[in-house]
């Protein structure tokens, strides 16, 4: 298993890839390629892609964490790049999200009907965990969610004729199959990283290897994150490689309460398991 990290806010210094706000990630297993999310746009999606050396190589198939514009920007491109590759993500994908400033509404889910979006791919939609490739699959929906979100205020969905919060009930992650365990890989973890791992626990009780990817911790009260801190340690201390929506203050806590379990995760990162 290997992942190497296409698409981030940041990049390692002295490279020549480009950064943007999104994320993507390249999954790659001796079943297969996966890619997770695309980014916000398809030219730094593309670019990274060829920096890396992957731009040639075939991908089995692709899944979305959820369908803000961040980690969905490049899809189209994706699609042309890999005509026939199947989509996986969440029942409620499709549904229209939007971004509210003061009075301002703006669209940032996927744009588009579903029923043209289906012209382009095949789009497996489930609210269950999904097999997406041998050793690959998705947590299906987050539920229940006892605990806070990563949810932002600006973050709304049409009820009626009223603008109410997103409840990102299209949010999740995936799970991936390790020598000794699991890793977790987020795209936000909108529906909340202690939330996320209820859910996994749920359906496995393999050990926790690493948590990978946006875990929006940026806003988590003192609370919060002494809670998340607390159940780390319960799951043996896991290796972090945090990026994306993550935030500076919650990567610099983690790394002084874990050390060096904890890591930056830049465009460029290539991440090993056995």
């Amino acid at each position: 298993m290997r992942l190497v990290c296409v698409t981030d806010n940041c990049v390692q210094r002295g490279s020549h890839f480009w950064g943007e706000h999104g994320l993507c990630f390249w999954i790659e297993t001796g079943q297969g390629n996966v890619l997770w999310d695309t980014g916000q746009t398809p030219e730094v999606l593309n670019h990274n892609l060829a920096m890396l050396k992957l731009d040639d190589q075939p991908v089995d198939a692709l899944g979305l964490s959820h369908a803000h514009y961040d980690h969905t920007g490049g899809l189209r491109s994706v699609l042309a790049r890999y005509p026939g590759v199947t989509v996986f993500g969440n029942a409620s994908l499709f549904e229209r999200r939007f971004g509210q400033s003061g009075d301002v509404v703006r669209e940032i889910g996927l744009s588009g009907d579903i029923r043209e979006w289906q012209t382009l791919a095949s789009f497996s939609l489930s609210d269950a965990p999904q097999e997406m490739i041998a050793g690959v699959r998705t947590t299906g929906r987050i539920a229940p969610r006892p605990f806070p979100p990563g949810a932002s205020p600006h973050h709304v969905i049409r009820q009626g004729e009223a603008f109410v919060p997103d409840p990102y009930a299209d949010d999740m992650s995936l799970v991936l199959k390790v020598r000794g365990g699991i890793v977790l890989l987020c795209g936000c973890c909108h529906a909340g990283l202690r939330n996320t791992l209820a859910t996994v626990r749920s359906q496995t009780d393999e050990p926790l290897v690493a948590i990978i990817g946006g875990t929006h911790l940026a806003d988590a009260t003192e609370q919060e994150f002494a809670a998340l801190v607390e159940l780390l340690k319960q799951e043996s201390s896991p290796r972090l490689y945090l990026n994306h929506c993550t935030g500076e203050r919650p990567v610099y806590a983690l790394r002084a309460a874990f050390g060096e379990l904890v890591s930056p995760c830049p465009v460029g990162t290539v991440i090993t398991f056995d």
